[in-house]
């Protein structure tokens, strides 16, 4: 397991109550999991979709959700813009 620093951005602050947290995880896939666990409204703002970087890179451009994780990573999850 690897301990990751977590920054949330827009409406995901005021679901978790704070902007930066550490969070342990082998992959992005299980960090999502561990943050819906223990935020299961994070869940239903992400289910229109969502950006993540690691390290400033996004994920979709690395292995996805299977993105490996290690000791001091830098992950940030943007919610999906809103629009009209």
């Amino acid at each position: 397991m690897a301990k990751v620093k977590v920054k949330v951005f827009a409406t995901l602050i005021d679901i978790i109550g704070r902007r930066i947290f550490e969070e342990e995880a082998e992959n992005v896939e299980d960090l999502l999991n561990k943050i819906y666990s223990k935020y299961p409204k994070v869940r239903e703002e992400l289910e229109e979709g969502y950006i993540i970087l690691v390290n400033g890179h996004n994920i979709e451009h690395l292995q996805g959700l299977r993105t490996k994780l290690k000791d001091g990573d830098v992950i940030s999850i943007f919610p999906p813009a809103g629009g009209g």
